[in-house]
């Protein structure tokens, strides 16, 4: 008869879980953009003050709820790094940089949209927007899905347990959401639900990711916020 407390191999209990509890998708904080151009891929545009007290409310808004963070991607962008450094320091994962999670390309990069000097005014600019469904001024809404959507994918299944963070930018959020909510792609960008360190996070269920939650967390600091640069 085997000691007490011991069980035989075969019937100890089965380990099911081989893969990460939740994806959470976190844009970075406020950029410093006092000439307010859409920034999109450009180098050198860095948080303001303010933008790092947004990344910093983000981090906290997920050890607040206990969150068990064990791999913390970001994309290559200095924003986008510079707003997973709080995470980095607050749950003691390095930052893996993920290309797949960058902000689109934009014909309209480095130019101002609003304003007395919008590139919007200039006859010579309306070609580019003459289809919103692909959209014609950028990278098709689908192509950023696909590379968002196995980046998710392969974060998710080399984590075994706990959480992963993604910080990423406006639209690609946006698209994740919107295909995996059934919504459609083209939108107006004034509309999105994505704010600065907005966190929105999706459970995978039957092979695909289901978005179970938005947080706001930064919304108290976003009143003097300036936000001009998305594509």
């Amino acid at each position: 008869m085997p000691p007490l407390g011991h069980r035989p191999i075969a019937t100890l209990p089965r380990l099911e879980r081989v893969s990460a509890d939740l994806i959470h998708l976190v844009r970075h904080g406020e950029v410093y953009n006092p000439g307010g151009v859409l920034y999109g891929r450009l180098p050198g545009f860095a948080l303001s003050e303010l933008g790092h007290r947004m990344a910093r409310a983000a981090a906290d808004s997920l050890r607040a709820q206990g969150r068990d963070i064990r791999l913390l991607v970001a994309s290559p962008l200095q924003r986008t790094q510079e707003s997973a450094a709080p995470l980095s320091a607050i749950f003691g994962r390095p930052i893996d940089t993920d290309e797949r999670v960058i902000e689109p390309t934009n014909v309209f990069e480095g130019k101002q949209l609003h304003g007395p000097r919008s590139v919007l005014r200039s006859p010579r600019s309306w070609p580019r927007l003459i289809n919103p469904w692909r959209p014609s001024w950028g990278e098709p809404y689908r192509a950023i899905f696909a590379r968002m959507n196995a980046a998710m994918a392969d974060a998710h299944d080399r984590t075994p347990f706990g959480d992963v963070v993604i910080v990423s930018h406006q639209l690609p959020i946006e698209i994740v959401s919107r295909q995996l909510g059934g919504r459609a792609l083209r939108h107006d960008p004034r509309a999105r639900r994505c704010a600065l360190s907005s966190v929105t996070t999706f459970r995978r269920e039957n092979g695909r990711f289901i978005e179970v939650s938005y947080l706001d967390p930064a919304a108290s600091l976003r009143t003097t916020a300036r936000d001009v640069g998305a594509v």
